[in-house]
């Protein structure tokens, strides 16, 4: 079998003659990968700008509340007495506090027990808020005389002491479990009987004093039945009552320590009293969170039009264009940037248009610089206008129309609005006077449904003295109960010429009280109750109709305002606008969505990219078939001169044996 080696013969280089012409015809390949090269680059600075302005989205949908540039600071000159906050918006001002009350919970305490852990007795127990009034309290020992006890309609509570667990731990337990708005604790006062249950109330007030019914084993109804202006088998240490303080010399009494709505947007946390010291409390604009926030603005845009300006310009120092220079999706973007901070805001009643009447000007490369006076300046003047240039603001004239928010399709305007219909609440009417006898077992049970939520009742058994009384009690029992309590839900239960009226506390279509069942219906209703539905409210935005829920009024385009009162009719305007901040969030969130251009160019780059994939393998198997073919034709070229030369070398022997 012969053995063939190509060029062993003819001495011809078939391998480098192959690879020589080989590399030109590879010459298509670097031109792809000089391609690809460039697509991948385009691609990655579409990446960083798109990263970018993700970040770009966050900080300026974050500066697009108004909030941002009109806080306030309130500082207390006796911090360790009063404490001071300011909401946004505030208004500057100086005011003398003099904190002559604090408010307060109330404490009961139960007479001493040999034992925490004995038996005392199963039962229910019922607690009512409220406030006692009149006749007069023996500190001594912590009772009321000739005293009234009227409850404020907030709920009964009712805690089970089940057979079986019955000591003072068990009924401390059941009290804490049950989340009625007393905590209980058992302590120890080392006496002969030392065991005591202490009931504290969870909030203060002068309405949050108690009433404690208990029904079951008397042992149980001795130990913590507790009527202010009856029975009083507890000992008050400590009485319910209004935190009172002087504002400028007004005297206001609020029920919690915590005062804030005695001066609009001012915040008050009494900590001691300061009879015959007043703090001061000065509420100034806070200029330097309005300064970080307008700074924060000028970096947001400069931290994402730098890659913009990286990427898509020719520096002429260096001579080097951007990957991006020249591609349209970039100087769409540039040019959108760059329209929506040079569009005045509109509308405006201000004369702060434009950010460079607040200070912030546009530099030669597209980026942003703040003038830092002239920016406290214009804070100074109108920091509501100021608000107003970067955030979302809906400005209604009629007091009683509030702006609520926007939709991101809400176009800037003013807007007339008008009101045919005031939204309703839900009611359910007696057909006549109510009784006023309820018999356990006969007529104490009443069944609901409000706002779909089924609630059912019973009603403490007696002869009440009038409607309200059987109203208030029926409104206790209400919402008090677990249902309405826990969705937090409330019923309103009024009496006018003995009619019981129930009103839910939502408004709209979707607020209704309506009788299901208890044998008390027909004696709290006097027949068959007559049930109203709530109502939207309805009208109209810009001459537009609304979409009503509720109280609010919607546009079609997703402008959202609440109708709190007033009458049916025209009802002013609402001044919408859309500062900067908002307008480049949804310009960031529009180039980051998957229809938008810069989202479209570079879905183009990636489908180049597998295009040339695809091309490229084309091309490397065509020079496969190319080099086999050369390789072939250079293997047959060498074994022809081979053979060529072995003849010549024949003939030249037989030439010379001839000689």
């Amino acid at each position: 079998m012969a053995i063939n080696a190509a060029g062993v013969g003819s001495n011809l280089d078939v391998n480098g003659l192959v690879s020589q012409l080989m590399s030109a015809e590879r010459a298509p390949l670097a031109k792809l990968d000089t391609r690809e090269t460039g697509i991948k680059a385009k691609l990655s600075a579409f990446g960083v700008i798109r990263s970018f302005l993700g970040t770009f989205q966050t900080a300026m949908s974050g500066l697009a509340a108004p909030n941002r540039f009109t806080g306030a600071t309130a500082t207390s000159s006796a911090a360790d007495a009063l404490g001071a906050s300011a909401a946004s918006g505030t208004a500057p001002g100086t005011y003398r506090v003099e904190t002559t009350r604090l408010a307060q919970a109330p404490s009961l305490v139960a007479g001493g027990q040999a034992s925490a852990t004995a038996a005392i007795g199963a039962g229910t127990i019922s607690i009512d808020f409220g406030t006692i009034s009149g006749g007069s309290l023996d500190e001594t020992i912590g009772t009321y005389s000739g005293a009234t006890f009227t409850a404020s309609g907030t709920g009964t509570r009712t805690v089970t002491v089940a057979a079986g667990a019955t000591s003072l731990n068990d009924i401390r337990d059941a009290i804490n479990a049950a989340n009625v708005g007393v905590r209980a604790s058992v302590i120890n006062d080392g006496g002969a009987s030392p065991w005591r249950l202490v009931l504290d109330g969870r909030d203060t007030g002068a309405s949050r004093a108690l009433k404690i019914s208990v029904s079951g084993d008397a042992s149980l109804q001795s130990l913590l039945s507790n009527d202010p202006a009856g029975t009083q088998n507890l000992r008050q240490t400590s009485a319910a009552r209004d935190a009172e303080l002087k504002i400028n010399g007004i005297t206001v009494t609020r029920p919690t320590n915590t005062v804030a709505d005695a001066v609009p947007g001012l915040t008050l946390n009494l900590l001691k009293t300061t009879t015959g010291s007043p703090a001061t409390v000065t509420v100034a604009r806070d200029t330097a969170a309005a300064k970080s926030a307008a700074e924060s603005f000028v970096k947001g845009f400069n931290d994402v039009m730098r890659p913009i300006n990286d990427f898509g310009n020719y520096d002429a120092t260096t001579r080097k264009a951007g990957a991006l220079y020249g591609d349209p999706a970039v100087r769409a973007l540039q040019s959108q940037l760059r329209a929506t901070l040079n569009r005045p805001l509109d509308p405006s009643s201000s004369e702060f248009r434009t950010l460079a009447d607040i200070g912030i000007t546009t530099q030669r490369d597209g980026t942003l610089a703040l003038n830092a006076a002239r920016f406290d300046r214009a804070m100074a003047a109108d920091p509501a206008a100021v608000a107003a240039l970067f955030g979302v603001v809906g400005r209604p004239t009629d007091s009683q129309v509030q702006y609520v928010g926007a939709a991101d399709e809400a176009a800037a305007g003013t807007f007339a609005v008008s009101v045919s219909q005031l939204a309703t609440r839900g009611t359910l009417a007696g057909a006549g006077a109510a009784g006023l006898v309820i018999t356990e077992g006969v007529n104490d049970t009443l069944s609901l449904r409000v706002d779909q939520l089924e609630v059912g009742v019973t009603l403490t058994a007696g002869t009440y003295a009038s409607a309200d009384a059987l109203a208030l009690e029926l409104q206790s029992r209400l919402n008090g109960s677990t249902v309405l309590s826990g969705a937090s839900r409330s019923v309103q239960v009024a009496a006018s010429g003995g009619v019981l009226t129930l009103t839910s506390d939502t408004y709209g279509s979707s607020s209704a009280v309506q009788a299901v069942g208890g044998n008390a219906a027909a004696t709290l209703f006097a027949g068959t109750p007559v049930e109203t539905a709530g109502q939207n409210a309805a009208g109209s935005i810009g001459g537009l109709e609304a979409t009503g829920a509720g109280q609010e009024l919607r546009s079609g385009d997703g402008l959202r305002l609440r109708v709190t009162g007033g009458a049916p009719g025209a009802r002013g305007s609402v001044d919408f606008s859309r500062g900067l901040a908002s307008q480049l969030a949804l310009l960031a969130k529009a180039q980051l969505d998957g229809t938008a251009m810069l989202k479209s160019r570079t879905d183009s780059l990636d489908a180049s990219v597998k295009s040339l994939g695809t091309e490229r393998e084309a091309v490397t198997r065509r020079l496969e078939g190319v080099e086999k073919r050369l390789r072939a034709q250079f293997i047959a070229l060498d074994a022809m001169v081979t053979r060529m030369r072995s003849t010549s070398d024949f003939l030249g022997r037989q030439l010379s044996s001839l000689g």
